[in-house]
């Protein structure tokens, strides 16, 4: 990958790319994702910010302030094209 790419971006997407192809049918929690990326919450939540806006995650916030995030159709449209590129 290209040395300008936010190391954070690559590690969210990553996760988020392997809970997609683990777990299809449902989204993993921030705190799982936040776990596996090896990020604090707020840096997660961050990405997952910019994600969302370009259409490529859909979160999900509860009331009580947990949460999950998955891949949109787009999300995995773009995560096929870069984990698949090195296969």
């Amino acid at each position: 990958m290209n040395d300008d790419i936010d190391p954070a971006l690559v590690a969210v997407l990553t996760q988020l790319w392997r809970a997609q192809t683990e777990t299809p049918e449902r989204a993993w929690s921030l705190a799982k994702l936040a776990k596996q990326s090896g990020l604090p919450m707020s840096a997660l939540r961050r990405q997952l910010t910019g994600l969302e806006e370009a259409g490529f995650v859909e979160v999900r916030m509860n009331e009580d302030g947990t949460g999950s995030a998955g891949l949109s159709e787009q999300g995995v449209t773009l995560c096929q094209s870069i984990f698949s590129a090195g296969e």
